[in-house]
Parts: structure tokens; C-alpha cells; sequence
């Protein structure tokens, strides 16, 4: 929920061939997150041997990293597959150096604050456009950030909401301007700042993108579970 002059795909994904094939599965890594062989597979409608060929090569090319989680106590570990920082940073970041530099123009001529303003600004319009697609979405705030992932999503953010104990989870797994937010933080203070006004709840910033982490994620405290997460409704239409 950055500076992003248009709703774009965050990958756009090419009919067929081998960097078809590859292109979605940085999608699917993209809006899910980690993911097994056989779950790429099933995704994709491949054979495993078929997507590890690919995933062998996107390995080599630092695009994907691989960790071993326990399958219990029998059997290999399950592995799974993530995007790393260099295929994030393959998708589209629009206008960084552009932005950074009209960034640090307004701090050193009218100071800091001044940015944070232009920051708030900039928040305007998706502010609107997330709120009018959260129409009917009630009052709970669970349910308000489950209808603000999809609007997310809508936006090219790959966005899911999560349940928890303690309430729920925003997800953001791509941001289109991170490289700028990472100098200037002002971007993530009013993001952060308009999820709270639209889930209506004071909600809590725990990882970001910008600052290193895999994905950003936003805790909305709540009163009962997600009735169905937005990744779960997704992989069932």
C-alpha cells in the first residue's frame, strides 16, 4: 500500500515453454509463500519430477531457496521452496530511483515530516479504492482484513489474511516499492496507519518487506477465527 501509480500483476506470467513454466512458479511462491514439490505440481498440473527439473535450475540461479521441514517420524523431510531476496528483486519496483530521489529532495529541503505528509497523501487513493471493495465485509475486523486482502490482491500486493489465537494475520508478500520504503520508513507508518482505519482496529506491524523481512505482516487483533482465509478462498475457486 505504497507509492504505486497503477494496479499492476506483481508477475506476469507468459502461455508456455520453460520460463512460462518458471514464471509461474515465482506466482505461485509469490501468493502462497513456501510451497512443496508436490504441492507446486498439483498447482501447475505437472509431474514432480517435471517441477523439480525446474526448481533445480531456478536454485542455481538464486532465484528460490530450499528448507527441510520434519514429515514426522517416518519418511524424508518434507522440502519447500521460497522466492529469495534476488527474485524479489527481478519483479517490477516502479520508479525507485525516481522516487528515492524526489524523496530525499523534500527531507533536505522541508524536512522529514514533510515526507511523512507526502506519504499520507499518497495513501489516499487506495485508501478509497480498498475501502469501496470492502463494501458489506461488517464490522468485525477479522472479517475486515480478510475483505482487505482480496482488495489487496486486486491491487498486485499478494495479500492473505490468516487466523491466530490471538486474532489474525495480514500478509503482504510483495511490495512495489520496497527498495524505497527500506530509506524511507514514513511509507510503512502510513500504510500501517490506513489498515488500521480500514479494518477498524488498532493493529500491529510485525515484519516488513522494506526491512529485510520475506513478507510484511500486520497483526488485527479480534474477537473470534477468520471464517475462511483469502489464500484458502483463492485455491478454491
Amino acid at each position: 500500500m505504497k507509492i504505486a501509480p497503477a494496479a499492476t500483476e506483481a508477475v506476469a506470467v507468459p502461455a508456455s515453454g520453460d520460463g512460462g513454466t518458471r514464471e509461474r512458479i515465482i506466482g505461485l511462491l509469490l501468493n502462497h509463500g513456501s510451497q512443496t514439490v508436490s504441492e507446486l505440481a498439483a498447482a501447475l498440473q505437472l509431474t514432480a519430477a517435471g517441477v523439480r527439473r525446474h526448481l533445480d535450475v531456478m536454485l542455481n540461479d538464486g532465484l528460490v531457496a530450499e528448507t527441510s521441514i520434519e514429515a514426522g517420524r517416518r519418511g524424508r523431510p518434507a522440502r519447500r521452496y521460497a522466492l529469495t531476496d534476488a527474485a524479489r528483486d527481478d519483479l517490477p519496483h516502479t520508479y525507485d530511483d525516481l522516487a528515492v530521489s524526489a524523496l530525499r529532495h523534500i527531507a533536505a529541503v522541508a524536512g522529514r515530516q514533510s515526507v511523512r505528509a507526502f506519504a499520507d497523501e499518497q495513501v489516499v487513493g487506495l485508501e478509497q479504492r480498498c475501502r469501496t471493495a470492502m463494501d458489506g465485509a461488517g464490522d468485525d475486523p477479522l472479517a475486515r482484513a480478510e475483505a482487505l486482502a482480496r482488495a489487496l490482491s486486486a491491487e498486485g500486493y499478494a495479500a492473505s489474511a490468516e487466523s491466530l489465537a490471538s486474532g489474525g494475520q495480514l500478509c503482504q508478500r510483495h511490495c512495489p516499492v520496497a527498495h524505497v520504503a527500506s530509506e524511507f520508513p514514513e511509507l510503512c507508518e502510513a500504510e500501517t496507519e490506513v489498515i488500521a482505519r480500514l479494518v477498524g482496529s488498532h493493529v500491529q506491524r510485525l515484519a516488513t518487506i522494506a526491512r529485510g523481512d520475506g513478507v510484511c505482516t500486520t497483526h488485527v487483533p479480534g474477537t473470534g477465527p477468520l471464517t475462511l482465509s483469502a489464500r484458502e478462498r483463492s485455491s478454491t475457486t
